[in-house]
């Protein structure tokens, strides 16, 4: 029998709104129904940001991560909880001056990007390792925040997803493990066809996983209109999969997706037809090396 394929459906992101797609969900009720849904669907594992219920705009508010995490433990499906520490990493600079942030920049000290990880202990969290241009920003990770992050994170007992958009995200990771600072088994996604990273095609697949060390698990995604393609390049290559709103909003050309667990059953679909299985939450723990949590968050 195949090894059994990891679907992880990133919820709702911090990009993507109602306005463009009214399934985006918002609310702490919304965002938790959706997850179920897309564990409901085949989804093992559900990556988690949170929004300001009024604005819909990203927030850190460690109490609605809170209500999401026990709503979703509430809802009779028990996926794995993945929590983002990406918001807090993005700099603008002012066009008058680069040294000084301009208005949208988001940059916190390293500490205050993962209290929520302190405080909750979910079993995974988001760990990105990329410098580069982001859309009017630059994403800056750099490896001493890094470093203090994946420290924090050790002491609540959760998993890094270290999340690379190209090669050099990587070596920043090796010479992390050689530090001391990662673990050599750590999971990595690899996010493909963010513009300025990796794209999302089969030789950037290859060469970036060239690049992991042997004992890593890894997963890998595509955004827009790549996010199907890149289901069955990672599926192929003996990696995960990841979808969901955050990374696209289509189900197909010009067809927006109805909500997450549509995007999860394709995904799953595609798996299957590729001859795949798909893990459940159970098998996803035992690939990942986790062990269930019991209990509300902390």
């Amino acid at each position: 029998m195949a090894s059994p394929t990891i679907i992880t459906c990133a919820v709702t992101g911090s990009m993507a709104m109602p306005a463009q797609n009214p399934a985006v969900p918002v609310t702490p009720v919304q965002i938790a129904d959706a997850a179920a849904g897309a564990a409901r669907a085949g989804a093992s594992v559900v990556h988690i940001h949170v929004r300001d219920p009024e604005t819909a705009a990203p927030s850190m508010d460690v109490e609605l991560y809170r209500e999401v995490m026990e709503r979703i433990r509430d809802s009779g499906v028990d996926p794995v909880i993945n929590l983002t520490t990406g918001p807090g990493g993005r700099y603008i600079p002012s066009p008058d001056d680069p040294r000084v942030m301009a208005e949208g920049s988001t940059l916190l000290p390293p500490e205050e990007r993962v209290k929520h990880i302190q405080a909750l202990r979910p079993e995974i969290c988001s760990l990105d390792l990329n410098v580069m241009w982001f859309g009017s920003a630059v994403m800056m990770n750099t490896p001493h925040s890094v470093a203090v992050m994946a420290k924090a994170i050790r002491e609540a007992g959760t998993k890094p997803e270290l999340e690379v958009f190209d090669s050099g995200d990587i070596h920043m990771a090796q010479a992390l493990i050689k530090d001391g600072v990662l673990e050599r088994d750590s999971l990595f996604q690899l996010c493909l066809g963010i513009k300025h990273g990796a794209g999302a095609t089969t030789e950037s697949v290859q060469y970036l996983k060239s690049l992991l060390p042997p004992e890593a698990v890894w997963a890998a995604f595509g955004i827009g209109r790549t996010e199907f393609p890149m289901v069955a390049q990672s599926f192929l290559l003996g990696g995960h999969v990841r979808v969901g709103l955050e990374d696209n909003i289509y189900l197909e050309k010009g067809v927006l997706a109805p909500g997450n667990a549509a995007l999860v059953e394709r995904a799953a679909r595609i798996v299957r037809d590729l001859g795949g299985r798909i893990a459940t939450p159970a098998e996803a723990r035992e690939i990942l090396g986790l062990r269930r949590r019991d209990g509300a968050a902390a």
